[in-house]
């Protein structure tokens, strides 16, 4: 039976396998290497549209459902509601499961070979706080590539996968830390090298990640353009009070914005607009609702985010109002992502916490994901490690490479 490495992201996913003893990512659309996990269903078409063809269908108008981050619901109750969809009563779990299909037969295709088994990457903790859900969201992982067509599945901690690939054999006496800032969760795996193999002392993980970046970002610069922090007037008499925040906390967040394009939602941005005192934020409110454009505007969060990762950024609207632009600082990333930041070297302050060391014997430090390149982040990194050899791997693909070496039983 051959066996494939997954590296199913918040964000992005690979799949990789072992050629000649050394990792190599499959192409898994388009001569692409590195799939969206993203999923579109085509109202139209009435079928599932995955990876670069959801965003795609998404960015061209397509009448349809977009979902993404779909990994953050593993072990929720969320993830086994049926929902109707395409004419189908659906749960998200079907949806995963349709998604993880799809990767699998790309990967056949690819390599001609048919897989029955997967070593597939998962969080340190996919919920650090809840032990009983961390056990479920990895139960529900499992049965989702079952589901599949994998007969077996086994798990491998990312950070310890990011670690086979970056080649922990070299090390000498010290130690090296995997950090990988992934789009759901940071995790932070801390190894010594033990005949070419990686031995790890103690692994710790975070439920923050890229996505979250891009929640603050958004409730930072563009919920306040549409409303939020704004007042409404009261029904009789002159008083006004605060417009609630809920609906604008969710269209910040990734994995709730397709389930906010209901008539209630839109009767409420509607009620908002009528009692508005500034009525021009709540117009855009409720034309991000009407239009079903609140993955538009995320994206235009997260495209902002990268180019800031180079020195430069804005957070264009167009698609909420033409000309629409909101500026984008390094000075402002650094005061927005400052609790993100804080949360991801207190994780890494924990596992070495958790190994009874100190710093100090921490001689390589590897940074994967990407929101690993943002500068606030690695700063924070490289100012707790700073005898350290900071090494960057590749951002969204070490994990995958790790998972396929695994997988070829090479490491």
């Amino acid at each position: 039976m051959a066996t494939l490495g997954i590296d199913f992201g918040t964000s992005n996913t690979a799949a990789a396998v072992a050629v000649g003893g050394r990792p190599w990512l499959i192409p898994l659309e388009d001569g692409r290497s590195v799939l969206p996990t993203a999923i579109f269903a085509d109202y139209q078409r009435r079928d599932l549209a995955f990876g670069h063809a959801a965003v795609a269908a998404l960015v061209g108008g397509r009448e349809g459902r977009f979902l993404r981050a779909l990994k953050r619901v593993l072990g929720t109750a969320l993830l086994h509601e049926p929902r109707q969809l395409l004419n189908r009563r659906l749960t998200l779990a079907d949806l995963v499961a349709a998604f993880l299909a799809r990767v699998k037969a790309a990967a056949e295709t690819a390599t001609g070979q048919t897989y029955d088994t997967v070593v597939s990457g998962r969080p340190v903790r996919f919920h650090p706080a809840d032990p009983g859900r961390d056990r479920a969201a990895e139960a529900d992982l499992a049965a989702c590539y079952r589901a599949a067509g994998f007969a077996e599945v086994t798990f491998l901690m990312e950070p310890e996968a990011a670690a086979l690939a970056a080649g922990a054999g070299d090390l000498g006496a010290g130690l090296g830390l995997v950090v990988d800032i992934g789009g759901g969760t940071s995790d932070f795996t801390l190894f010594a090298a033990q005949g070419g193999q990686v031995a790890v002392r103690a692994s710790h993980g975070v439920r923050v990640g890229g996505t979250d970046a891009d929640r603050m970002l958004s409730l930072a610069h563009v919920m306040p353009a549409l409303g939020l922090g704004g007042h409404l007037r009261a029904a009789f008499g002159p008083a006004t009070h605060p417009a609630p925040v809920a609906l604008f906390h969710d269209l910040a967040t990734w994995e709730k914005i397709a389930f906010l394009y209901t008539a209630e939602t839109r009767r409420m941005a509607a009620d908002y607009l009528r009692h508005a005192v500034d009525p021009v934020p709540m117009s855009r409110l409720a034309a991000v609702l009407r239009d079903e454009t609140g993955h538009d505007v995320a994206f235009a969060v997260e495209r902002a985010k990268i180019e800031l990762g180079r020195g430069a950024g804005r957070i264009a609207l167009d698609v909420v109002e033409r000309g629409l632009a909101l500026p984008l600082t390094p000075a402002r990333l650094e005061a927005d992502l400052a609790a993100m930041t804080k949360a991801i070297a207190q994780g890494a302050r924990d596992v070495l916490a958790q190994a009874d060391v100190g710093s100090g014997a921490v001689v390589r430090v590897v940074m994967v994901g990407g929101s690993g390149l943002l500068p606030p982040v690695r700063a924070a990194i490289a100012a707790l490690f700073p005898a350290a050899e900071m090494v960057q791997a590749d951002a969204f693909s070490a994990v995958a490479q790790g998972l396929g070496l695994r997988a070829a039983g090479l490491a």
